[in-house]
């Protein structure tokens, strides 16, 4: 493969505990296994903080996304985060999230940035028969650690899965994949134990997707 050619995996970060972050050994782990690192282009959400839905940012989005009007120079600078994040998102084969559960759900930071990349006309539009994902072909990994476990009983209160499969879904993805580390915080837990198991499930999604 050509280096035009090469394929581009996105990684998108959000580790605030940095080298203590369970979420990060998994993330090491993905790179790690990769052969060409040359793909990887970085996205760490703690220094490139994504934009929250304002006024401003809203009226530029349904001016544009949805009137199909001209923006104005003051409501372009009020969107160019959104627009930013999008294009290099668009440009991504694999776009891989990395985050701890916090409160049983994504980080606000990731919630922002996913607002950030689903604009009408981007990466979703509507047809005839309603929406359309427009991100066919590409692959998402996401990774996450949670210091309570949720499985059984306990799995109605992962609300991380189903809304980042509903999100990556949404836009067209054809391969979403979620793997974690549950109950790491758990003391009567095997906590390396648990982070070897995720590891090599993220290593078989390495070799699974020939990277």
């Amino acid at each position: 493969m050509t280096k035009k050619e090469r394929m581009k995996i996105l990684v998108v970060s959000y580790l605030p505990k940095l080298q203590a972050s369970r979420t990060k050994q998994l993330l090491n782990a993905f790179v790690q296994e990769v052969r060409d690192r040359d793909q990887l282009e970085y996205v760490d959400l703690l220094k490139d903080v994504p934009d929250f839905v304002t006024a401003e940012i809203l009226d530029a989005y349904i001016t544009r996304n949805y009137m199909g009007q001209l923006l104005s120079p003051e409501q372009k600078k009020a969107i160019a985060t959104f627009d930013k994040m999008t294009k290099q998102f668009k440009s991504a084969d694999i776009v891989v999230m990395a985050f701890p559960m916090y409160n049983f759900t994504i980080p606000a930071a990731i919630k922002a940035y996913f607002d950030s990349v689903m604009l009408k006309g981007q990466t979703f539009d509507l047809g005839e028969k309603g929406f359309v994902g427009l991100m066919e072909g590409k692959k998402a990994l996401v990774l996450f650690s949670s210091g309570g476990a949720y499985t059984g009983k306990n799995e109605q209160y992962d609300y991380v899965t189903g809304l980042v499969k509903l999100e990556f879904g949404f836009m067209g993805f054809s391969d979403v994949r979620v793997i974690s580390a549950q109950g790491v915080d758990i003391s009567t837990n095997d906590v390396p134990k648990i982070i070897a198991i995720a590891q090599q499930r993220v290593k078989k999604v390495v070799k699974d997707w020939s990277l």
